[in-house]
């Protein structure tokens, strides 16, 4: 009787276990700099690429709070960036173009040396959330520096 509760007991276990790590892992995902005002950054991945040496791709989950706002800032010169909006809507500004707003499900990209001078949410009342994937060089640890005038 006991050997018969036995693999029901330790599937029991293995689930309470694997539920643990899905709810314990996102609050130990690295924070990286480059947050503003009601803004959350996080590095949600980390891969080297195998068939790139030199070369990474990381993905930072960027959360606004209502009216929250990145600082004006620039990112490494080896990397290439692709965002999409996953929520709500960001008002966007590079090398001093237009102000544009890009609402969830639409992408725009980074260059290297590009200039990021407005990064913000578009709502005062609503949250939004944006993922920026990055192709830089792998030796490479900080991805956001500060524009300083």
């Amino acid at each position: 009787m006991i050997y018969e509760r036995t693999p029901n007991m330790l599937r029991s276990l293995l689930f309470a276990a694997t539920l643990s790590a899905f709810l314990v892992a996102p609050a130990l995902a690295d924070t990286t700099p480059g947050g503003g005002e009601g803004a959350k950054v996080t590095l949600v991945y980390d891969h080297e690429l195998p068939n790139v040496p030199g070369k990474s791709m990381r993905g930072v989950l960027v959360e606004y709070a209502p009216g929250g706002f990145s600082e004006a800032h620039t990112h490494p010169s080896s990397a290439f960036i692709y965002a999409t909006v996953l929520e709500g809507a960001i008002r966007s500004q590079v090398n001093g173009g237009p102000i544009t707003v890009y609402k969830a499900g639409e992408s725009f990209s980074e260059l290297p040396g590009d200039r990021h001078g407005v990064s913000e949410n578009a709502s005062k009342t609503e949250p939004a959330k944006l993922l920026a994937v990055f192709v830089v060089d792998t030796s490479q640890q900080e991805l956001t520096f500060p524009i300083t005038k």
